[in-house]
């Protein structure tokens, strides 16, 4: 549900106000922390979506397409793509969404079949820090491309129909299988250490897990996407410090008030 845009103005000055997901014009994006078993609240502030978690909790990334579209999704986390493991950039593969259509992205894809769980770490032991790239934890974004139409009509196909081999960078994608498909967790990976969890937050390369997806043909309308959400998060306790999760009994500052008074007192 949209906000109306007076009152979403109002939050925005305010401070942050929880909603249930960073909103876009093609998909919606929220983190549901696996295992406190909750949808982690977005808060939005000065502009910016963020959510709170916890270190040592698994979680997954949502991503609802709320247009009648078939799109590519390209998944950032921490500045990695989630599915290659190179550094992100969105001409690379994603998760492709029919219309009206989500998905749970759990993990690391590590084949067809498994990912490795996304767990919530101090940032020195995320899997961007591990492998060198250190300078953009903190932060999950998403890419989203449109399909590109065809030039006459054609009889409808099964959209999410595997192709049988990978094609150009251009028309891959990932197809998920629906979220209510079960997963198995693997514990054949080392849980990831805490070390310091008064420090940053990142995302750990967890436990291996059951979860998968086949190759489908995708065809980008563009060579740029057609948005772009992006979702930092940190721990709660960072989030407070920085006023984007107002404290509670803290007035806000900067904001005039109507009513400080009573009655006309005499100039000075």
């Amino acid at each position: 549900m949209k906000t109306p845009f007076l009152a979403f103005a109002l939050l925005t000055v305010l401070g942050a106000s929880p909603q249930a997901a960073a909103v876009g014009r093609w998909v919606d994006l929220g983190v549901y922390d696996r295992t406190s078993e909750q949808e982690l609240p977005v808060y939005r502030y000065q502009g910016r979506y963020y959510v709170a978690g916890q270190p040592g909790h698994r979680y997954e990334i949502h991503l609802r397409n709320i247009e009648g579209e078939r799109i590519l999704s390209v998944i950032s986390v921490d500045g990695v793509n989630a599915i290659s493991g190179d550094t992100a950039d969105w001409s690379q593969t994603g998760y492709v969404l029919g219309a009206y259509t989500s998905t749970d992205i759990r993990g690391w894809r590590k084949s067809l079949e498994q990912v490795a769980d996304f767990v919530f770490a101090d940032a020195a032991q995320s899997y961007a820090t591990r492998t060198g790239r250190p300078d953009n934890v903190g932060v999950i974004g998403v890419a989203v491309f449109r399909a590109r139409p065809f030039p006459h009509p054609i009889l409808p196909m099964r959209p999410e129909a595997a192709s049988g081999a990978r094609q150009a960078a251009e028309s891959v994608g990932t197809s998920p299988l629906p979220p209510s498909a079960p997963a198995s967790v693997a514990a054949i990976a080392p849980r990831v250490p805490v070390l310091d969890a008064s420090g940053p937050l990142g995302t750990g390369h967890g436990p291996r897990e059951d979860s998968s997806v086949s190759y489908t043909d995708f065809k980008r309308a563009s060579t740029t996407p057609d948005e772009v959400i992006t979702l930092y998060y940190d721990t709660r306790e960072h989030l407070l410090a920085q006023g984007v999760i107002p404290s509670p009994g803290l007035p806000q500052p900067g904001l005039p008030t109507p009513f400080p008074g009573h009655f006309v007192p005499d100039p000075q």
